[in-house]
């Protein structure tokens, strides 16, 4: 893996180069989120009508494969790249997954982690953690973390952090030969055990760094410091991954805060509801008023594609979007899929859902490298705003 910063702005807003795969990737960047590999709705066959290189970044989480082969079997296949048939794409192993496999927080000990997994609750001792890394051979993976919510006292926030730096030395011990490891960094809402994590954690030989424990009940008022607390304390050269803040002005404060990499959580959960995005990509400018009220969603950037207003709608989702939904497909249609509960309606809302998501990043990045990101996150945020005050 090889990683390069090419502009910053706005103090601590970047766009970099990585190099993970066959294909550099600009950041800020988005991983598509995947179960066992694979995103939820889109089979391999219609990830090439997403963005490319954009769409090239694969999350996901192996204890989505303890109900499945065993890493035994995984690793004589030759790992998830092979088993999948996806070689032109980059595979981010990561423990955590924002949808299934959460963090259990009460349940964790000093042996390993404990998460709700779709096969039930399970601890993962590092040793354990490690095999399974080593039988997918990820392009990059995070060592194993103890993530607690924002209300915990300090002293467990403490030992979570003493816990996470332990795991992360007996991570890099048993770390195979090959893949990038991004070391985690905890602390939950305690400014300065985010600090010391980030401290211990930037003196060890890793490639990058996943920060975890956000998107568990902090506020948005709470999570600039945190982030700004751990960014400061880490080194510029290597990128920086976070789990946890999916909606748009939360990837704004991580971007603000100098992270490159999310997860994309948002995106299942909005498609899965039959939601699909609407707000503007190029100039914030754009007036929201012109939409109707009755057609956005709660926040003004979606609509409920499940409402019978749509029933006999013959636009596309977006006038001008390029995505394969909004070229082949009206809202009416997708609002019969819906309706009927057919399932091509979710893979036809993923597709577009990912497709406009993308195009946030790529007008952030260019918002930046033009110096413009305060006004681009301020424009962003103060439409949101008006939209809900219509509302």
């Amino acid at each position: 893996m090889k990683f390069a910063v090419k502009a910053v702005t706005g103090g601590r807003a970047r766009v970099g180069m990585l190099h993970l795969g066959p294909n550099p990737i600009e950041t800020p960047a988005l991983l598509l989120s995947t179960r066992k590999g694979l995103p939820v709705f889109i089979s391999p066959d219609l990830l090439p009508c997403l963005p490319r290189p954009d769409s090239h970044l694969l999350q996901f989480s192996p204890l989505h494969f303890l109900d499945g082969p065993c890493p035994k079997t995984i690793s004589s296949i030759g790992g998830l790249h092979q088993m999948l048939g996806l070689h032109e794409y980059g595979f981010v192993a990561v423990a955590r997954d924002s949808v299934q496999s959460l963090p259990e927080f009460d349940s964790t000990n000093k042996f390993g982690a404990s998460f709700e997994t779709p096969c039930g609750r399970r601890l993962v001792k590092p040793v354990e953690y490690m095999e399974m890394i080593s039988s997918m051979r990820p392009n990059l993976w995070a060592t194993l973390a103890d993530e607690v919510p924002a209300w915990v006292s300090d002293k467990r926030n403490k030992t979570s952090v003493d816990r996470t730096v332990k795991w992360l030395d007996e991570c890099l011990t048993l770390s195979p030969a090959g893949g990038a490891v991004f070391g985690s960094i905890v602390g939950g809402s305690n400014i300065e055990e985010r600090q010391r994590c980030a401290q211990e954690v930037a003196k060890r030989n890793v490639s990058g760094y996943w920060i975890g424990g956000f998107g568990l009940a902090e506020s948005m008022d709470d999570r600039p410091p945190l982030l700004n607390a751990v960014t400061d304390n880490l080194p510029e050269e290597r990128p920086r991954l976070i789990c946890g803040l999916g909606l748009p002005e939360e990837v704004l404060q991580g971007i603000a805060a100098g992270v490159d990499l999310f997860d994309s959580a948002y995106i299942y959960h909005l498609t899965l509801g039959g939601f699909a995005l609407i707000f503007p990509l190029d100039g914030m400018e754009e007036n929201m008023n012109d939409i109707q009220t009755s057609d956005i969603g709660s926040d003004g950037t979606k609509i409920n594609l499940r409402a019978t207003m749509y029933r006999k709608d013959t636009t596309p989702i977006v006038e001008g979007c390029s995505c394969y939904t909004c070229q082949n497909h009206t809202k009416g249609y997708i609002n019969h899929l819906l309706n009927v509960h057919e399932m091509l309606a979710q893979i036809l809302l993923e597709i577009h859902n990912t497709h406009h998501y993308l195009g946030l990043f790529q007008s952030i990045r260019y918002a930046i490298k033009e110096g413009k990101f305060e006004e681009f996150q301020n424009k962003f945020v103060q439409s949101r705003r008006s939209s809900c005050i219509l509302e």
